[in-house]
């Protein structure tokens, strides 16, 4: 049926073999979508649009005449990975966090790993969001990245590779979860017997976290958490209302908070109650106007100096930008090495640094053949895929390059494993990503699933959603599936 005329094509394909075979950790979902038609498949999704749309699950894209808010895009299509692969993407996400967290700790005191010339100082030192005034602070238990998104990728070969790191403030998860609770009503015999591991529990494990890392002044007293927000118009907004009413917790913009003798309140109609622990879906440069942005009217003046006197905890905290930055990524293989003396579970993306002579001339002469990334954008924005831009998009970039080689990266274009999507015709291969959740507190956890992003337009490599892409639901087996 829905099934029958798919085309592999010359990709790694997550559903099936290069024979056409389905592989065996897809069979109960082959099985149902071969015995689909396309009008009860329509039903279906109608009713997950319906239900989409009744509960605000939608997104922002900015600068758009067709309108802001959109409803996220989602397939019935699950994509589906065995408990074999998933335990080493949990071991080699959990490796990465660690020695991620302890670079964070080392340049923002010691700084061994720059004295010992494993990345050369101006990097750090000259990043955009290495922040000089944290220098010196200490964060509650050594925390510094309590939420990461790392996002992954799958080669010709199937084998799995890390994209980039999301340590600011990754977004994604509430649709993760809402992606969950729509296909369980859509296919509830299929979820069942296919004995998915469940993600509902995310929401609760981030309180933890939360609380986890709480100033040690309240000497374990329950801590008041609260979720911090730029406000409605954020392109995020729907996950942070989501996430704070799963948690349970306030959603505060920052005209809500007021800091009085280096504490944090939230005004409240009972007067000023104290915040603890903030976690917070603003960037270091909006946080705080007498430290960073001073046209800033979305922080909290004296936010940073409540933090330095360990009177309030931040998630993420801040600083962790210069780790997420593009250029600091081709570093993290010699990180993982340097601070846990381990080669990397889950490989970079072989990637060449526009400052470097050598790099620099190489990229300038094959931009056609190349992707080139900002250091320090995201969304998909700030990014020339070379085999599909034209001539002026090329030049642009080389001026952009020449001018500014610190600020870029290139890197040969992967393709991308394919799963099936619905479009028009019926189910065709759409390129996918993985973006994981990994939270960590007392231990490090990695959400058994994440967010499989999936470009929508035919032949697309670009998978955000502000670009034209879609989201499915990620189904991690049970290791006797």
């Amino acid at each position: 049926m829905l099934l029958d005329h798919y085309q592999t094509e010359d990709f790694f394909d997550e559903m099936f073999t290069e024979a056409g075979a389905v592989r065996p950790h897809y069979q109960k979902v082959a099985d149902r979508f071969h015995s689909l038609d396309s009008e009860e498949h329509r039903r279906k999704q109608t009713a997950v649009d319906l239900a989409f749309m009744r509960s605000g699950v939608t997104f922002t894209v900015y600068n758009d005449d067709q309108g802001t808010e959109r409803i996220f895009p989602f397939d019935l299509m699950p994509r589906v990975i065995p408990d074999t692969e998933w335990q080493r993407i949990e071991k080699g996400l959990i490796q990465r966090i660690t020695a991620l967290n302890l670079f964070l700790h080392d340049i923002y005191h010691d700084q061994k790993i720059l004295k010992d010339r494993v990345i050369p100082p101006h990097y750090i030192l000259g990043a955009k969001h290495f922040r000089r005034e944290f220098m010196g602070c200490n964060v509650p238990k050594d925390i510094y990245i309590h939420i990461c998104g790392s996002d992954l990728i799958r080669d010709r070969q199937g084998n799995y590779l890390v994209l980039e790191d999301n340590l600011r403030c990754p977004s994604g998860a509430s649709y993760m979860l809402e992606n969950r609770t729509a296909l369980k009503r859509a296919f509830p015999d299929i979820y069942r017997s296919a004995r998915v591991q469940p993600v509902d529990g995310y929401a609760a494990e981030l309180r933890k976290v939360l609380q986890h890392v709480a100033p040690a002044s309240l000497g374990g007293i329950q801590p008041n958490v609260v979720l911090m927000t730029p406000g409605v118009f954020n392109s995020a907004y729907f996950e942070h209302a989501f996430l704070a009413r799963q948690m349970g917790i306030p959603i505060v913009e920052g005209r809500d908070l007021v800091v009085r003798d280096a504490r944090v309140y939230m005004r409240t109609t009972s007067g000023l109650v104290p915040v603890d622990v903030i976690y917070r879906r603003i960037d270091d440069d909006f946080l705080d106007p007498t430290v960073f942005r001073s046209d800033s009217l979305l922080g909290v003046p004296g936010l940073v100096n409540a933090c330095r006197s360990g009177n309030v905890s931040l998630a993420n905290s801040i600083g962790t930008g210069v780790a997420d930055d593009k250029v600091v990524y081709y570093f993290v293989p010699q990180i993982i090495k340097y601070y846990l003396g381990e080669d990397p579970i889950l490989p970079n993306v072989d990637t060449y640094l526009a400052s470097e002579n050598k790099d620099r001339l190489f990229i300038l002469d094959n931009l056609e053949k190349l992707v080139v990334k900002s250091a320090n954008e995201a969304g998909g924005y700030g990014m020339l895929m070379g085999p599909w831009a034209s001539q002026e998009e090329i030049s642009t970039f080389r001026d952009q390059i020449r001018a500014n080689p610190r600020n870029f990266i290139a890197q040969h274009p992967i393709s991308l494993s394919r799963h099936p999507t619905w479009c028009v015709e019926g189910l065709e291969g759409r390129h996918v990503d993985l973006r994981p959740y990994v939270l960590y507190g007392e231990k490090i956890t990695v959400t058994p699933g994440g967010l499989t992003r999936v470009a929508l337009r035919k032949g697309s490599l670009v998978v955000n959603s502000s670009q034209g892409g879609g989201s499915k639901d990620t189904w991690v087996l049970n290791g006797d599936s």
